[in-house]
């Protein structure tokens, strides 16, 4: 999930005891960096905070930058 909002670029990743322990939630916090690091440009100058999912278990960082761009770029479920 991808929250944006005008501001500075910032980003934040957040994982919720939800996804699992310690070596879990940092495992996705990880992954969604990675992804955002390649997707962050299309957000421009808005702030975005990326929350990870229970899906994200076994996920690639490449399926994460796919639905990341979809999701910025407005494309999601078109």
């Amino acid at each position: 999930m991808v929250f944006l909002a005008p501001g500075s670029g910032r980003v934040a990743a957040v994982a919720s005891k939800r996804i699992g322990g310690a070596v879990q939630r940092n495992r996705a916090r990880r992954i969604l960096r990675a992804a955002w690091a390649e997707v962050g440009p299309l957000a421009g100058d808005r702030d975005a905070v990326l929350v990870a999912r229970a899906a994200i278990d076994g996920a690639s960082s490449r399926e994460l930058v796919d639905e990341m761009t979809a999701l910025v770029t407005g494309t999601a479920g078109a």
